[in-house]
């Protein structure tokens, strides 16, 4: 049995150290009085566990391995202890003798759950077949004075997981897999897009002017300069500005913040990719989009088909792609010029539209309608002009506007324009949104009008957001599991002293 049984809680008061805590305080002071660091140093030569198991040969008794991680699992059962080591490619078992260590068999005795060692010694196997590290080296690097979850069954609580992301990363080896998932489709999209020539850029993040999208900003200060500023809700106007300097293909992988609501597929700040490429349009946009998207499923998921929550997602080429008006009809049954029976749909869905525009209703009965039945990729095309302040209009119909965006399962993943360019009318549709609108937030990006002045050729633009495509490739049904450090309402309910039952602590 594991040398450390858990039990029901901690006789730990708010603030101070409880009763485990004060036991591994003791062991630290017993490992530094054996003339030992706690908290080591530099340790050259591990390899990681999963090159370690992969290499063994069962001929070659001569074969050493030397390895790094954290204590996962620990049975001491007297002259002789078993480990299992975590580092962030898997686990190794490490077996240590009384005989072997020798004179640091005293150190071995000290080591508890948590603890991240270094450990060499011949490879071998144990009687079960367990690939084993027989340590004659055992190197102390950090040690832990928290006790990890549960006999390593992992962190369960879900809202401690994300507050303790460092605790849920090791305890969790599924949730390592997930982030390193993520890391990697990055760079496949980096990749990607570089082989079609763009060029990776970076904007400012901090903005005079909140603009590039329709959303609350968070709003903080420069004392030097005595000025406020916009955490950037978009970087659209600039990426735009490189256009107009000749840049043809930019891309940028950026963080976005808005000053809005938390739910399973909204986090205020989030990670957008952001594209724009000279002389395309939103086909051009709806192709890439649906290019990029497979060539990810191939690499990353099993089959075309992904499993999300309770649905099924077929990401077969190719997409479906639909008119707004027409899916208006199909789910709400409105004809999208009738706004007289589209705001008594409004009224039957209990929309509150005594004050809001025509437009406006048309789209709130649009989400509340339609998005809840688009689960297969479908790109939604051709949206009323009136909410695209920054899209070219159809050239057969002004009252739409060359502009997609794309649903997975319910939820909008991309959005893309055919890109306006006429200096002219941009300044007029900046006027006709910045009607109604806070003085603070008022104010017209003019440098921008002014870009456009010089001329910028034909583009077509896309968004996408990776937070919600790393959640439909990995299954993931809430943003939260694919931030690393999600924001969070603050508790005062839970002290990580006073309450460690929730982590499992003996």
């Amino acid at each position: 049995m594991a040398r450390e049984q858990a039990s029901k809680g901690d006789d730990s008061s708010k603030g101070e150290p409880g009763r485990f805590e004060r036991q591994r305080q003791e062991k630290l002071s017993a490992i530094r009085q054996m003339g030992i660091d706690p908290y080591g140093g530099r340790y050259e030569g591990a390899e990681s566990a999963a090159d370690i198991r992969s290499g063994y040969k069962e001929d070659d008794e001569s074969q050493r391995a030397k390895c790094a991680g954290r204590i996962t699992l620990l049975r001491d059962i007297g002259k002789l202890i078993f480990m299992t080591i975590r580092d962030w490619s898997g686990t190794i078992q490490v077996g240590l003798s009384k005989k072997l260590m020798g004179e640091r068999w005293p150190l071995a005795k000290l080591l508890e759950l948590g603890d991240i060692i270094g450990a060499a010694g011949k490879l071998g196997k144990t009687k079960t077949g367990e690939i084993t590290i027989w340590a004659d080296e055992v190197t102390m690097l950090s040690k832990s004075l928290l006790h990890p979850p549960e006999k390593f069954h992992g962190l369960s609580d879900i809202d401690l997981r994300y507050r303790q992301r460092y605790v849920d990363l090791w305890s969790n080896p599924e949730v390592m897999e997930l982030f390193k998932k993520r890391s990697a489709i990055l760079s496949t999209i980096r990749e990607y897009l570089k082989g079609l020539g763009f060029i990776e850029v970076e904007t400012p993040m901090m903005q005079s002017i909140a603009g590039g999208a329709a959303a609350k900003p968070f709003i903080t200060h420069h004392n030097s300069l005595g000025m406020d500023l916009f955490l950037r809700i978009a970087p659209e106007l600039f990426l735009k500005r490189l256009l107009v300097g000749g840049m043809e293909k930019v891309f940028e992988i950026n963080r976005n913040f808005r000053n809005e609501g938390l739910s399973r597929q909204h986090n205020p700040e989030f990670t957008m990719l952001e594209l724009y490429q000279a002389y395309a349009d939103y086909n051009v946009m709806m192709d890439l989009t649906e290019e990029v998207t497979c060539l990810l499923v191939e690499k990353y998921c099993e089959d075309t088909k992904v499993r999300f929550g309770d649905t099924s997602i077929d990401f077969a080429r190719p997409w479906r792609r639909s008119s707004y008006a027409e899916l208006l009809a199909k789910y709400s049954g409105c004809d999208i010029d009738d706004i007289d029976s589209l705001r008594k749909k409004a009224a039957e869905l209990g929309i509150e539209q005594a004050q809001m525009d025509d437009t406006v209703v048309v789209h709130e009965v649009f989400e509340a309608t339609v998005e809840k039945n688009l689960s297969n990729p479908t790109f939604v095309i051709d949206y009323p002009a009136a909410l695209c302040p920054l899209t070219k209009t159809k050239r057969d119909n002004e009252a739409y506007a060359e502009r997609f965006e794309l649903y997975v399962a319910g939820m909008e993943l991309a959005n893309a324009y055919t890109e306006l360019n006429d200096p002219a009318v941009q300044e007029e549709n900046f006027r006709l949104q910045l009607r109604g609108q806070a003085e603070s937030m008022a104010t017209m990006d003019s440098d921008f009008v002014t870009a456009l002045k010089y001329g910028m050729p034909p583009a077509g633009g896309l968004g996408i957001g990776i937070d919600r495509l790393v959640m439909v490739l990995t299954g993931a049904t809430s943003i939260r599991d694919v931030v690393l450090f999600p924001l969070l309402k603050p508790t005062t309910d839970w002290d990580p002293k006073r309450d460690k039952s929730r982590l499992g602590t003996p």
